[in-house]
């Protein structure tokens, strides 16, 4: 009689703890299904404890809760089985009070609640903790209650105290948890890191399933030309309508639609949540947008800086032509002139020193005017490009010039970009490089988006070649125009390498070495 009293006031604690943090949570997590399978345990265990045959009643939603916590929702196939089970046996007391079940009861539940813990995500995993600390406790007396029938320990009373403590205290630490437990902010904070490593909206999906454990989580951009949400791919967003397990959250920014999360009922429950995951969207959804932006402004100086190049190019071929046709022919009619004139003082016998003179002026002329033509861009370059060009150019040079050409027809720029970059490179190597021999390599290197052209000019001199001087400095920023890169180093033993990569459509020639 004096064991019977504690007893009844350990159970009359449970089943008001029970009931009253089913309450609570039911009032404040309405989504969650966690506070009504609380309230269910406490009906059935102040049933249990008006009526003798069910007394075990409770174990199948006690076993539900521990399982199902924190969205009240089976996911798992073995914690579907172990809450089936659990409300089977508990139907039956007979069966229920039998020690082998009752123990091979605590270890599906030590196994479910392991493999939840394990396999689940978001919130459901930060909250994993005090989940599984309860569950391996419930499981814990159940095999306590088991063991003292099995070994005749005969210790009822002390048993019962034990198991109405841990099913209280797991009742009050779960209430507590799911209203002030840290793990909504934890989630948030996950999230944010992850989408802080990421650029763009790619991914997005994936991370906030991960991030709240909804694999149906779905994200809808807003399209303001459209006038619609569209998923990743750009298919129109599927809205639910008039679905209860499906909810919608609408991300704005300024009052203006951003984005939409369709999403479980309960993956998103709470309003904590709810704000710092849109905050999160929000972020990625506009740093997506400034990364695109920033992307459109960098292509759009590319591409006017390579318009740029191009039109120095169309500019250099045009005055070519004017030099050609204009000045040059002058010069030639000149000429012919004075030959004319020469055949007629000679048939007089007289002779002209002034003439001469005249001549060899005419003679200079032509001379400057074909070598500034030249440097505008040489006739050989654009008649038959850099394998008719580069010889021509290695045979100028005052050291021996080693040159193979591996390309074909290239576009003018390109052909131009590489052509002064060679010339400036053997002008280097006269001027500083104090070598005995060079070489020069044009090669083509396929891509999968573009081919690319690889220029290497090497010299066995001294080495020391400043890439900032202004006529290196002004290769590079040719090359970078038309998206390319340019390193000048030193070589290992002695000597400069010059490299530069210019990108190109497809298409390549033969091979040429010389």
């Amino acid at each position: 009689m004096a064991a019977a009293l504690p007893l009844a006031l350990a159970d009359a604690a449970v089943g008001t703890a029970l009931l009253a943090g089913g309450g609570i949570l039911w009032k404040l997590r309405p989504k969650s299904r966690t506070g009504l399978i609380m309230a269910g345990t406490g009906i059935c265990w102040f049933a249990g404890s008006l009526v003798g045959a069910a007394v075990f009643l409770h174990r199948g939603p006690l076993v539900h809760l521990h399982i199902s916590y924190p969205t009240g929702r089976l996911r798992r196939p073995i914690a579907v089985g172990t809450v089936a089970v659990a409300y089977a046996v508990s139907l039956f007391d007979l069966v229920a009070a039998n020690s082998w079940v009752t123990l091979g009861l605590a270890l599906f539940v030590a196994i479910a609640a392991v493999d939840v813990f394990t396999r689940t995500s978001g919130p459901a995993r930060k909250a994993g903790g005090p989940a599984l600390g309860a569950a391996l406790a419930f499981a814990g007396v159940l095999a306590l209650s088991s063991a003292n029938r099995l070994l005749g320990w005969d210790a009822d009373l002390a048993v019962l105290l034990t198991y109405d403590a841990v099913v209280c205290l797991v009742a009050v630490v779960l209430v507590a948890d799911l209203l002030w437990g840290r793990w909504s902010d934890a989630t948030v904070a996950d999230l944010v890191t992850v989408l802080g490593r990421r650029a763009g909206t790619e991914g997005l999906r994936g991370q906030l399933q991960r991030a709240l454990g909804d694999p149906s989580l779905d994200v809808g951009f807003w399209i303001p030309e459209q006038g619609r949400y569209v998923d990743d791919a750009g298919r129109p967003l599927d809205v639910p309508v008039g679905d209860e397990r499906r909810a919608v959250t609408r991300i704005d920014d300024h009052g203006q639609p951003l984005a939409l999360l369709v999403h479980d009922a309960v993956a998103l429950d709470d309003p904590a949540l709810v704000d710092g995951v849109a905050s999160a969207a929000r972020l990625a959804v506009a740093n997506a947008g400034m990364q695109a932006e920033v992307r459109e402004r960098v292509a759009e100086l590319a591409a006017s800086r390579r318009r740029i190049v191009e039109a120095a190019d169309t500019q250099r071929r045009r005055l070519e032509l004017e030099l050609a046709s204009g000045a040059e022919q002058r010069l030639q009619r000149i000429d012919r002139l004075l030959d004319a004139f020469e055949r007629e003082v000679a048939e007089v016998g007289a002779e002209s020193v002034e003439l001469r003179g005249v001549r060899a002026e005419v003679s200079g002329a032509r001379a400057d005017l074909r070598e500034f033509a030249q440097g505008v861009r040489p006739a050989a370059l654009g008649a038959g490009g850099l394998r008719a060009a580069l010889p021509l150019l290695a045979a100028r040079a005052t050291v021996p010039v080693t040159v193979a050409v591996r390309v074909g027809r290239l576009p003018p720029a390109v052909e131009s970009a590489i052509f002064f970059i060679c010339s400036e490179a053997l002008a280097n190597v006269a001027k500083h490089a104090e070598a005995t021999s060079a070489s020069m390599e044009v090669s083509m290197e396929l891509r999968d988006d573009a081919d690319e052209v690889v220029v290497t000019v090497l010299d066995d001199g001294v080495g020391g070649a400043d890439p900032r001087g202004s006529g290196l400095r002004g290769l590079a920023d040719r090359v970078e125009a038309l998206g390319g890169t340019m390193v000048v180093s030193d070589q290992p033993v002695a000597g400069t390498r010059l490299t530069a990569v210019v990108p190109v459509g497809s298409g390549t020639g033969g091979e040429m070495t010389r």
